[in-house]
This record gives C-alpha cells, sequence and structure tokens, in this order.
C-alpha cells in the first residue's frame, strides 16, 4: 500500500499516474491522476496525506485525505489543461478514505470505508451527473478491492474469498 509509485499497474485502468511527493515517518503526501468512466470520462489530479499506523502484529488502519483535487480537460493531449473550480463539473470535491487490516484466520482481512463530497449538480446535467456521483464511489471501492486482492494473489499472499 505504500508502494504509490506501483498504483498504476495494480489499479490500472484507474490510476494513470502515482507519485510520493513527501514522507515523514508513517505520513505520506502523494499525488495521482485517475480515470472515471461512466457515462463520460472523467480525468483528475489528486493530492492526498495518508498516514499508516499499526496497532499491533496483526492489526493496523490508514487514513486518506485529499487535500486537492482538480479536473484535467483534454486529459493525455497537447490541449491539456487543469481547470479551475469555476469550469470544473463538481465531480470529486474532497475524498477521505478509511483502510483497516487484520492477520486473522490465515489471511488478511481489509475494510475501506469511504466519504466523499461533490458539488452541486448544475440543473439540466442532472442526467448525465447524477449516476457518476451516485454510482463511481461504490464502483470505486468495489474495483480497488479486488485490486488489492489481485495483487496479494500475484505475490502468492493468502487473500479471503469473501
Amino acid at each position: 500500500m505504500k508502494n504509490f509509485n506501483a498504483y498504476p499497474q495494480i489499479f490500472s485502468p484507474q490510476v494513470l499516474q502515482a507519485k510520493l511527493l513527501t514522507q515523514r515517518g508513517n505520513h505520506f503526501q502523494m499525488r495521482m491522476r485517475v480515470r472515471q468512466r461512466h457515462i463520460i470520462p472523467v480525468v483528475m489530479d489528486i493530492t492526498d496525506n495518508v498516514t499508516f499506523e499499526r496497532l499491533d502484529a496483526r492489526r493496523g488502519y490508514s487514513i486518506s485525505r485529499s487535500v486537492h483535487i482538480s479536473e484535467i480537460e483534454s486529459a493525455g493531449t497537447r490541449n491539456e489543461r487543469t481547470l479551475n473550480s469555476s469550469e470544473d463539473h463538481g465531480f470529486l470535491w474532497r475524498q477521505n478514505t478509511y483502510w483497516t487490516y487484520q492477520q486473522r484466520d490465515g489471511g488478511l482481512f481489509m475494510q475501506i470505508e469511504s466519504v466523499s463530497l461533490s458539488r452541486s449538480i448544475p440543473s439540466g446535467l442532472g442526467w448525465v451527473v447524477r449516476p457518476f456521483v451516485e454510482s463511481v464511489p461504490r464502483d470505486s471501492l468495489e474495483f480497488t478491492l479486488r485490486s488489492i486482492c489481485n495483487a496479494l494473489r500475484k505475490e502468492g499472499k493468502p487473500v479471503p474469498v469473501d
């Protein structure tokens, strides 16, 4: 989980780029470029503060809090630009993610909880934006858990089936 530079491989195709910016002990700041596709594709640059803590030899947790989220227009092209807050769609304004880990019964149990905030949906765009705002957080959490399980399986570590 601390190998942020590997996130594009582990969490492909959602994570396009990831980079560790700073580290002080168990406190990290990292930046990711993510792409979500629903009815319309959305690319965002997200800067997170992440803390990892161990409660004991078998239990731990991490907390990730976004400190900056920018929507990117025409990502990957020569016309790429960061939208300012008056131009972006407000799909994701802030996000906090809480992970708990517990080694038990010969496996690793993981739980993810996420709180995401979006701006008000502009009138007339509800039919396009509402499905994105309502389903993407759940879909993203499911994708993240599946990706972690797949990465652990590749390393030959036991992963619970449920």
